[in-house]
């Protein structure tokens, strides 16, 4: 067996991250391109896609860009289509795209639940059935969903129960595909970040309801702070590489302690 250190090595592997043109889709990028994979930046903004390939390529990491809306199958297929005729094959497949939002539940529109519903759960159905044929041509892959600690627990202060719903629904369907695809040598594993402190995250902060989360979210942390994206770099590149063949079905949280409490 090779030693731990080349178990953790993604050389010779292609890999392709959904919402990944910035906030923690890009931290992933960076480090399994660091590890030594190939990188497809999938994002619906395709000129901020472009900006980070080629700010991975500028580090000597082998990306490409493709502009893809994730919620329609056929930008799924497109997307597996690009990468394949690229690389040749797709060992890694992060389904990391999604949105937040805050509403209460005894107002909110349904289109605005369908949104959320659609991006957070249905698309990540979409992307690794997509992702999962193809691995199944040549005998493994490495499938990573997004979760998050809401799929856990209801989140406070804030009303969220939709973002909360679809990411329970990613935990358990990460289970259902591991069972399932298991005799195909795939893996399917998902990622539970806690709060993090993305660009975007933190223009929220900077309004008055998100300034009035912030303390409040603080005091329920351990560790005593947000996460940034590059607390996440290890369970991807873990999830990814060799070393983790023999986990399936498990979700790895990673947010400073909060859900210990």
């Amino acid at each position: 067996m090779a030693n731990i250190m080349e178990r953790f090595n993604l050389a010779g592997r292609t890999a392709l991250v959904t919402g990944s043109a910035q906030g923690i889709g890009k931290a992933y990028c960076e480090a399994l391109g660091e590890a030594g994979a190939k990188v497809a930046i999938v994002d619906i903004n395709g000129e901020l896609a472009e900006e980070t390939a080629h700010a991975l390529g500028r580090k000597g990491i082998e990306a490409i860009a493709v502009k893809a809306d994730v919620t329609k199958p056929a930008d799924v297929d497109n997307m597996i289509k690009i990468v394949v005729n690229k690389w040749g094959k797709l060992t890694i497949g992060v389904n990391n795209a999604g949105m937040g939002l805050w509403s209460d539940a005894l107002t909110m529109p349904f289109n605005e639940w369908r949104k959320v519903l659609s991006l957070n759960l249905d698309a990540v159905f979409l992307c690794a059935q997509a992702e999962a044929r193809e691995m199944n041509r040549n005998g493994y892959g490495k499938i990573i969903n997004t979760a998050s600690m809401s799929a856990h627990i209801s989140n406070t202060p804030q009303n969220q129960c939709a973002y909360n719903a679809s990411k329970a629904g990613v935990l358990h369907l990460t289970r259902s595909l591991a069972a399932e695809w298991a005799p195909y040598h795939i893996c399917v594993n998902s990622i539970s970040p806690g709060y993090t402190k993305t660009d975007l995250v933190d223009k929220l902060l900077q309004t008055p309801e998100g300034k009035t989360m912030l303390p409040k979210w603080l005091e329920r942390i351990p560790m005593g702070r947000m996460a940034t994206p590059d607390d996440l770099q290890g369970a991807v590149v873990y999830l990814a590489a060799s070393a983790s063949d023999y986990m399936t079905g498990a979700d790895l949280l990673i947010d400073g302690g909060y859900c210990a409490w």
